[in-house]
């Protein structure tokens, strides 16, 4: 077991290179319009960002590992593609295949990852990989159990938020923290419900609108 959680450890520590500390999910255009300006607001952003986990990039981990598994490199296509077309926004679109390329091409150079090999021959993973799909392949090519693989991406979704946060908002780490551990009690039941029923939708009106107005804050910390 431990052999197994230490991969999952470093996959979802801040500092394992994808780039996600550049990007914020529409939430400085939010902060910017004060839309999301207290710990209370911070907590309803995080519930609609942990409802469209559960609806999109958690399945798309969940099948994406099971893809990897079966090697069922045309199941796999699927998902990235489909993980790709739900995100509305050209800029989440591009931020989503730039984290998933780079974490893929990051894993392969520090682990010894089964299957990647011929599942770079069918997918051209160092252009279309999707931040998902990614983590549940590396996951599954590690031996981390896709349960756990779920939980972990989502996680690190959560926790790029609170980060985020507190470099956008007069919002101190305790404060940010309660927020994310509240939200993080809730993650249990969003992946029983994956394990059931893994499909793949979408919707997020608010935050697909924060995201697509990112472009026009005026002096950004982030690129998305």
């Amino acid at each position: 077991m431990i052999d197994r959680l230490l991969p999952l450890l470093h996959l979802c520590d801040s500092l394992f290179p994808t780039g996600a500390f550049a990007h914020s999910d529409g939430l400085e255009w939010a902060t910017d319009r004060a839309l999301v300006s207290s710990a209370a607001d911070l907590g309803e952003w995080m519930d609609a960002s942990l409802s469209q986990l559960a609806r999109a990039d958690g399945p798309a981990v969940w099948l994406a590992w099971h893809a990897l598994a079966a090697q069922d490199w045309r199941a796999l296509a699927e998902v990235n593609a489909e993980a790709f077309a739900l995100r509305p926004s050209a800029v989440s679109r591009q931020a989503t295949r730039a984290m998933g390329v780079r974490l893929v091409r990051t894993w392969r150079q520090l682990y010894d990852s089964s299957g990647f090999g011929e599942m770079a021959a069918a997918i051209d993973v160092d252009r279309t990989m999707t931040l998902p799909a990614a983590f549940g392949v590396v996951c599954a090519s590690t031996g981390v159990e896709a349960r756990a693989a779920v939980e972990g991406f989502i996680y690190t979704r959560l926790a790029s938020t609170a980060s985020a946060a507190m470099r956008l908002m007069a919002i101190g780490q305790h404060q940010a923290h309660r927020v994310l551990a509240s939200r993080l009690r809730a993650v249990g039941p969003v992946v029983d419900a994956i394990a059931m029923q893994p499909v793949l939708s979408s919707f997020a009106p608010a935050q697909d609108l924060a995201a697509m107005s990112h472009q026009y804050v005026r002096s950004r910390l982030f690129r998305s």
